[in-house]
């Protein structure tokens, strides 16, 4: 257990440096759990209809637990913002569950499990891609520590000879569909349990490999299809509207070269030691030979799904986090047998190796981590101030009692704004989320001007170039400018529909408002990224609340 805290604690240390920092993204979930917890279903928003606009049902679940429990999205906790306490607090817990699993699996194989656990923690909180992403608000740290779980189920019962026994298949069937439920690409991880038992395959097994493949399939199918079910139920689709929106397509093999990304920010050096220790392992142990396919496939599974991911605008590796996990694990464990089975002078080359290898990688990751604090991706609260309370403030100077508003960033403006958001970007908003499948940028922009008719919109950008809506001849027809960026034009700004605006003096206070409120709200973009967003965040706010 002190190896575990120990390590818990370098974790929490880590993600301590990153502040109140949560991703916009997240926020999108926040508000989903938080209509699921008051009853009102699967929306983003009271009121809209329902949308699949989150592809993590697991996290979801989770945080709508906490509401219900008066720990999550109700005020303060320990005078901190319960939003950003509440799943931070659940990362840490994911990560003590990590820690765990990595002591289990010493346990079996290593004198010293205390240290293999210890180092375990370290590497992980060593790794700023690990940290930021498990501790941002999304469901990183719960995704590792399910993908580390069933790969540490397989791995004891394979050198304890209890592969094939059904309690072994079912558990891991199910972490999988957890998996699968937590994030879209851990659908792969149905495959660990097959590939491992085939890796195994004997002629004298054969029979009863086929029955616990198909077996943990079964268990697999039965959590994650009732699921299925249930989507296709409520809203019509086989796959979330996420997926539909960021157009997802099948690989090609260009995209396994991805993983050389991974290579290259854990350390050339780093990567070869963890291929020659495990070598050497395998090598040299005959009954590691047995358990060591359990902890490579979930580890080659999570390279592929990394690889054949769309590249992600969140940066910092968010999709790789599974990698690390595994990375981290199975790397001491391999070592320690690697010393273990070595003479002195192996001992003494090994080490020198593991120190020329790790310093670089260290040097290379505090510098990254470093950076990252200083620039976090999309901060929640900026989001919360710049498009949820900032557009409700146009809205009273308006006096805009019915509108909506249109715009890409999601997660602090639902859980903000007054306003019916019609999203942009698609994750929560099936029709446009087709558009973007489709490659239809008309249609977006002719739902956008003549059916939708948004009070408000917002644009910058690669939203305003790609779509079209910088340039359509339709917004300088029905819409006012509130706030401009620089040209190009695409840069975009703030607008609201002429229908709206009942007299000059309205829209000159309007205008007033943002040029004296935008620019000071963005400049605290990067001035203060770790920032919370009060104690509490709710439809309807604006900047004026907040003085």
């Amino acid at each position: 257990m002190a190896a575990v805290l120990g390590g818990l604690a370098l974790i929490g240390a880590r993600a301590a440096q990153y502040g109140n920092w949560l991703v916009d993204d997240a926020a999108i979930t926040f508000a989903y759990a938080r209509n699921l917890a008051d009853g009102l279903g699967p929306v983003a928003q009271p009121g809209v209809p329902p949308v699949e606009g989150f592809s993590n049902p697991t996290w979801t679940a989770l945080l709508a637990i906490g509401r219900l429990l008066g720990l999550f999205d109700r005020g303060t906790l320990f005078g901190i913002p319960d939003y950003v306490l509440f799943p931070k607090a659940l990362a840490l817990l994911c990560c003590a569950g990590i820690l765990i699993a990595a002591h289990s699996a010493a346990s079996l194989v290593s004198r010293r499990p205390w240290l293999v656990t210890l180092c375990t923690g370290a590497l992980l909180a060593a790794v700023p891609s690990f940290v930021v992403w498990c501790f941002s608000g999304l469901e990183n740290s719960l995704f590792a520590l399910l993908v580390t779980s069933l790969a540490v189920v397989a791995f004891r019962a394979a050198i304890l000879g209890h592969l094939l026994t059904p309690k072994v298949a079912i558990t891991v069937g199910l972490l999988a569909a957890l998996a699968a439920l937590t994030r879209p690409d851990g659908a792969i991880y149905a495959a660990a349990y097959p590939l491992t038992a085939l890796i195994q395959l004997r002629r004298t097994t054969l029979a009863s490999t086929v029955r616990s493949v198909l077996v943990s399939c079964a268990a697999f199918a039965a959590l994650f299809g009732a699921y299925l079910t249930w989507r296709y139920v409520e809203f019509g689709r086989l796959v979330a509207n996420t997926a539909v929106a960021k157009s997802q397509q099948v690989p090609d093999l260009k995209q396994f070269t991805r993983v050389g990304e991974l290579v290259l920010y854990a350390g050339t050096l780093a990567v070869l030691l963890l291929v020659l220790v495990v070598g050497l392992v395998m090598a040299r142990s005959s009954w590691w030979r047995q358990g060591i396919p359990a902890l490579l496939v979930p580890l080659s599974l999570a390279l592929i799904a990394y690889a054949v991911l769309n590249p992600d605008w969140m940066g910092e590796y968010r999709f790789a986090t599974p990698v690390w996990a595994m990375a981290a694990l199975i790397g001491p464990l391999a070592t320690a047998e690697a010393f273990r089975g070595s003479g002195v002078r192996g001992r003494f080359v090994l080490a020198v190796a593991m120190a020329a290898a790790l310093v670089p990688s260290g040097a290379a990751f505090a510098d990254a981590g470093s950076r990252f604090r200083d620039q976090p991706t999309l901060p929640m609260c900026f989001v919360a101030d710049r498009f949820g309370r900032v557009f409700n403030t146009y809205a009273d100077l308006l006096d805009v009692k019915q509108g909506s508003i249109l715009e890409p960033d999601l997660g602090g403006t639902s859980l903000t704004s007054r306003l019916p958001i019609l999203d942009l970007a698609g994750l929560v908003d099936a029709k446009i989320a087709d558009y973007y499948h489709d490659h239809d940028m008309a249609a977006l922009r002719d739902r956008v001007f003549e059916d939708v008719k948004p009070t408000f919109l917002h644009f910058r950008l690669y939203w305003g170039g790609t779509t079209g809506i910088a340039t359509d001849p339709r917004l300088l027809r029905d819409y006012y400018p509130l706030y401009t960026y620089p040209a190009p034009a695409e840069l975009g700004g703030d607008w609201v529909r002429k229908d709206a605006v009942h007299s000059e003096e309205q829209l000159a206070a309007a205008r007033a408002y943002a040029a004296a409120v935008v620019p000071e709200t963005e400049r605290k973009l990067w001035v203060w990224p770790r920032r919370s967003c009060g104690d509490t965040l709710r439809p309807g706010q604006t900047t004026l609340d907040q003085h």
